[in-house]
């Protein structure tokens, strides 16, 4: 069957559109203009309705796109989402409270998540998760450890940038904050710390994981009073979980288990 130029000029888009377009910053429409196209002819669509095809999928492509920035710049350690976490693993969860955690409505009431637990129980995990699902919701999240945190606002400190690096740090409407008290803190860094919390205090959203149980979270601070302020605006409000059971790196075979006995220099082995 011969196609006749008539049929074949309305299946491809005018090359015209191509720079108007992109001068329109509308270049995304070039990706499903030549199948919106072919599909109007097929069915026959309105003017209308093949513009409205053509307008969702650009917001389909911009959402993607901004989705991905959003996911690169929080800096996570590891794709952990809710959907690959083993909730039978550990019946200890309380998988009501972290589904609450998950809708993400702690972030607009601007109070801090509290996650506290032995190693392996879950808690980087669940607190990435929950970043994974305030960047769905459309929220900017930055995902980074005390230890990362505290060594950035040294540097900063050193290269007079301290109170722009400290300033955006505030800003962020989610920050997350993994192993907190893993190391202690030594001044200036629990100035820093102090600081941070205050200045989001009641303004923006924090998730803070740590090993330690939370009575214990201030005996991280050599400045027990400084220590004392710091830890009180953090629960003010605050959704804390507690984790307990068997961690999720434990050997699934206890034959299987390593002998990690180190030998002496010089021992034979």
């Amino acid at each position: 069957m011969t196609t006749t130029p008539s049929a074949t000029s309305a299946l491809q888009p005018m090359p015209e559109l191509a720079p108007l377009l992109k001068q329109l910053r509308l270049s995304g429409f070039l990706e499903s203009l030549p199948t919106r196209n072919r599909e109007a002819v097929h069915h026959k669509l309105s003017y209308t309705e093949f513009l409205a095809l053509l307008v969702q999928d650009e917001v389909a492509r911009r959402d993607h796109k901004k989705f991905n920035m959003r996911v690169r710049r929080a800096g996570f350690r590891s794709q952990k989402t809710f959907e690959d976490f083993d909730w039978s693993f550990n019946g200890h969860i309380d998988q009501a409270q972290i589904q609450d955690l998950a809708t993400c409505r702690f972030i607009d009431e601007k109070v801090a998540v509290l996650i506290a637990g032995p190693c392996g129980t879950g808690k980087s995990h669940i607190a990435q998760a929950i970043g994974h699902q305030a960047v769905r919701q459309g929220h900017d999240v930055l995902f980074t450890t005390q230890t990362r945190l505290l060594g950035q606002l040294q540097a900063a400190r050193a290269m007079k940038t301290h109170d722009r690096r400290l300033q955006a740090l505030v800003r962020v409407p989610l920050l997350i904050i993994d192993d907190f008290a893993l190391k202690p803190l030594q001044p200036p860094q629990d100035e820093d710390f102090h600081e941070l919390v205050s200045e989001r205090y009641e303004r923006a959203a924090t998730v803070i994981t740590s090993n330690l149980a939370m009575e214990e979270w201030g005996a991280a601070f050599p400045n027990r009073l400084l220590g004392s302020a710091t830890i009180d605006r953090l629960r003010h409000a605050a959704y804390c979980v507690v984790l307990d059971g068997d961690s999720y790196r434990a050997p699934r075979n206890p034959s299987q288990t390593p002998n990690f006995t180190l030998e002496k220099e010089g021992e034979n082995t």
